[in-house]
């Protein structure tokens, strides 16, 4: 199956960049580069691409705005983003989190780290890693008291679940620390994704960095 991408950026190279790595994959298609966020969520209303690829700042209507549009809270169907950055403190980021993303890379990154941010998301999973995902979230978030899942408590063995994917494990290193099953892993983490009201796995980090779960 081919996933097909919309990238969204500025500037003219870096789509360009993204779009010669991400074709050169056999099982990808760029359906659209756009240079600002209003032709972003036309061109994405319009193709239904698998995932869409935003920058943060953009003409008329910037990344985090856009992932509201397409992803955030109450959308209807709502699509796969992965936001870029310069990480440059760019504010931004975590917002966009809150509003639907499901993961970002640096633009700096390098070809490796595109295409496997881009299979995260067609996946349904997103792109946490050590590197990125969890120094944005460190840097970007003020440690509270612990906040209550709206929907329910979490057990403890999901509180053990949340910690090492905040800290950027993977679903089989989560397993292999916790010595359970890679199902017993799904199974937990669709229980804390409807105990905690997100998605994926992004918010689940989120929310242990903002609750003070994790520090």
């Amino acid at each position: 199956m081919t996933i097909r991408v919309l990238i969204a950026d500025d500037q003219q190279l870096v789509r360009t960049g993204f779009q010669m790595i991400l074709d050169a994959q056999p099982d990808m298609e760029v359906v659209a580069a756009v240079a600002d966020g209003a032709e972003a969520v036309a061109e994405a209303r319009r193709l239904r691409p698998d995932v869409c690829l935003l920058d943060i700042r953009m003409p008329k209507l910037d990344g985090l705005e856009v992932t509201r549009v397409l992803a955030g809270p109450g959308v209807e169907n709502p699509m796969r983003v992965v936001i870029v950055t310069t990480f440059d403190l760019d504010e931004y980021v975590y917002g966009a989190l809150r509003s639907g993303a499901t993961g970002f890379l640096l633009k700096d990154s390098g070809p490796t780290l595109l295409i496997e941010a881009v299979r995260a998301a067609a996946g349904g999973d997103a792109l946490v890693s050590p590197s990125v995902t969890v120094r944005l979230l460190q840097h970007l978030t003020q440690p509270k008291r612990v906040a209550e899942p709206p929907n329910g408590p979490l057990t403890d063995r999901e509180l053990d679940v949340v910690r090492l994917v905040a800290r950027g494990r993977t679903n089989q290193e989560v397993a292999a620390e916790l010595f359970v099953s890679l199902s017993t892993v799904k199974t937990h983490l669709g229980s804390i994704q409807a105990k905690l009201g997100v998605r994926n796995r992004v918010g689940i980090a989120a929310w242990a960095w903002e609750s003070g779960v994790v520090s």
